[in-house]
């Protein structure tokens, strides 16, 4: 089988699907890997690394599309809707695309998708589980982001994070605050904390306390409880609004005393929670500095601009997306390694193996044979249930 990358067509997107690292692994399960001229460089991976691993390069995207059995993709239709569109006539019935494709977002761009016939596996819907951690990709890009939030906020900031004491007198270190202390927001304690601030970090999840306190953070407790805080998946659940207005008169103080915030609070499907509020942001000192992860889904800041940097009351507001592509080396590799795990565990001896009883596949499979198939996409949508599915779906 022949596993195809094409180039990134998503404006300012660096990342690429497969680095040459992982192409051996790839060769030794029965694939050829074919890449379209030019995919990785932006990232740090120039042609010649690719094809010194065996990859064959071609000119063209409409090449790549035309030989692949199996597309990998960091951004595919569905999760691009600036380019990803001008992919679908490229598609040919019975071809695996794999990638984010944003499946909680357009049920008529997921159907489009469907109407060509590809075998479509969305990353975004990876089970967190002990079997598929080797493929979180979620995880992955989130770990990404939490890390470059901290050093855009250090970098935006007037004052540094670290205590000195100096011959000029002793500087108090910086004050972080993390809401939401799921992936990205653990990332971001580790590293406020290797640059020296006081990290203190709030979520609704009582779990998430000892997380925060291993990694040397402070919990931020306050008094108002959370129903069914978690789903079965680890995610936050969206809570009423009377339980989100407490909790941003609770937080008020907390962020007043901060001089830098990091929002990272994200229900999957769900526009996020609004927790940092105009007058929060006033009480602000000037100079600080709020980078809301949650920009690109509307954010968890009032004033958040997504894919902008605002300043209100003197207060700087990042709310730029797709941060992990501002790290496209380290961003790349992490996500091949995950991508290529997904890919040994659909091909055996080298032909797709897709096995309806395996959590895996029946998780992040979307569409196949024209259809809508995820029983959670076709749950979030209202879509009637489908016939029970063979446990043998595909030998090929």
């Amino acid at each position: 089988m022949i596993v195809g990358v094409p180039r990134e067509s998503f404006p300012g997107e660096r990342r690429v699907a497969l680095v040459p690292a992982v192409i051996p692994n790839l060769t030794k399960a029965g694939l050829q890997v074919v890449v379209e001229a030019g995919t990785g460089f932006a990232a740090g991976y120039p042609d010649a690394d690719y094809a010194a691993k065996g990859a064959k390069i071609v000119a063209s995207r409409a090449e790549v599309f035309g030989a692949a059995d199996i597309v990998v993709q960091v951004l595919c239709y569905g999760s691009n809707d600036k380019t990803g569109k001008e992919d679908v006539p490229l598609y040919q019935r019975g071809q695996v695309l794999i990638g984010f494709l944003r499946p909680l977002g357009s049920i008529e761009t997921i159907q489009e998708i469907a109407s060509k016939g590809v075998i479509s596996f969305s990353v975004e819907l990876m089970p967190r589980t002990t079997r598929a951690q080797s493929m979180d990709v979620l995880s992955s890009m989130a770990t990404i982001c939490g890390y470059k939030a901290v050093v855009l906020a250090a970098d935006t900031s007037p004052r540094i994070f670290p205590m000195l004491t100096t011959a000029a007198g002793t500087i108090t270190p910086g004050r972080v605050l993390v809401i939401g202390a799921g992936v990205a927001g653990l990332q971001a304690i580790a590293t406020a904390r290797r640059l020296g601030a006081v990290a203190s970090a709030y979520d609704l999840r009582p779990a998430a306390k000892e997380q925060v306190q291993s990694l040397g953070g402070r919990f931020v407790e306050l008094p108002i409880e959370a129903k069914d805080a978690e789903d079965a998946r680890g995610y936050a659940r969206a809570q009423d609004e009377t339980f989100y207005k407490r909790q941003r008169e609770l937080l008020g103080k907390v962020v007043a005393e901060s001089d830098v915030v990091i929002s990272a609070a994200v229900i999957p499907g769900k526009r996020p929670p609004i927790l940092v509020t105009k007058e929060m942001v006033a009480s602000m000192a000037p100079g600080s500095v709020i980078v809301d992860l949650a920009g690109e889904r509307g954010g968890n800041c009032e004033l958040t601009r997504p894919g902008e940097i605002a300043v209100e009351y003197g207060v700087t507001i990042i709310g730029w997306f797709n941060l992990a592509s501002t790290v496209p080396y380290h961003a790349s590799q992490m996500y091949a390694r995950n991508i290529t795990a997904f890919l040994l565990h659909l091909v055996k001896d080298g032909k797709l193996q897709l096995d309806w009883e395996d959590e895996i596949v029946r998780e992040t499979l979307m569409t196949r044979g024209g259809e809508v198939v995820n029983p959670r996409v076709r749950e979030f949508f209202s879509l009637p249930a489908l016939p029970a599915a063979p446990k043998e779906l595909a030998k090929t």
